[in-house]
């Protein structure tokens, strides 16, 4: 056996394990990310996925393209010609400029699909709730508990968003000052704050807990300590926090 054919052997051998990794998988990792805790996540976490299983396919497809060269196109030890150089390859390089356009192409086109049905306007009933992004916190407002059932954080007290579980709410999305970014890391989800401009969002959290959130676009000096918790509830307790909102705005 030619050390050639061993050397091409040892490379099959880190490359089939990688396949069968991205190709067998009968359920796909959430990579960071649970399903079902809000219906943007049911939308969000199948695009998520495909991304990185396009990325990991690339990757695999990279590597090749730089080890077999390197091993099986070097000179040889009891040769002294320099292996043959090759100026240009025209079909090599129209395919490696239609392939990542292609890459690019269908994942725009998925993304765009998705994000029509994230940000879709719905009718029904649904609980509005307001989101404001101050230098350097938060403000949260309830209309259903009345025009001053406002919560209004501060850097040292981070305010929280209550949500009720499995009901729809409806977001009014400005901001006071500067362009902040409202994301809620495991809800997938992530909207901008512009001054004079409002931005709507609708979604469902289908899972209770409690979930950080934050400002992700750089707005200033104190952009890092733009934080607040969101607090996923029953729906009779979110109906009696309406209630203390109201009774304190009294």
């Amino acid at each position: 056996m030619s050390a050639r054919f061993k050397r091409a052997l040892s490379l099959v051998g880190v490359l089939i394990p990688s396949a069968i990794f991205l190709t067998s998988c009968s359920k796909v990792s959430g990579l960071g990310f649970q399903e079902g805790i809000t219906s943007v996540n049911d939308e969000s976490l199948s695009l998520w996925q495909g991304a990185w299983i396009a990325a990991g396919v690339v990757g695999v497809i990279t590597f090749i393209l730089i080890i077999w060269p390197a091993i099986f196109h070097r000179p040889k030890k009891d040769s002294p010609e320099f292996p043959k150089q090759t100026q240009y390859n025209v079909p090599v390089e129209i395919l490696y400029t239609v392939i990542p356009f292609i890459i690019v192409a269908v994942l725009f086109a998925y993304t765009a699909k998705k994000e029509s049905v994230i940000v879709a306007k719905t009718t029904g009933p649904a609980h509005a709730i307001s989101v404001k992004g101050i230098q350097w916190s938060w403000q949260f407002g309830y209309p259903e508990a009345g025009p001053d059932a406002v919560v209004t954080g501060t850097p040292a007290q981070p305010p929280t968003l209550y949500l009720p579980q499995g009901e729809k709410i409806r977001f009014e999305i400005t901001s006071n000052d500067v362009v902040h970014g409202f994301w809620i890391p495991a809800f997938m989800i992530q909207i901008q704050n512009l001054p004079g401009v409002t931005n709507q969002l609708e979604f469902t959290a289908n899972k209770l807990g409690t979930y950080p959130g934050r400002c992700n676009i750089l707005c200033g000096r104190n952009h890092t300590q733009m934080l607040f918790t969101v607090k996923v509830v029953t729906p009779s307790e979110y109906k009696s926090y309406l209630e203390t909102l109201k009774a304190s705005a009294a």
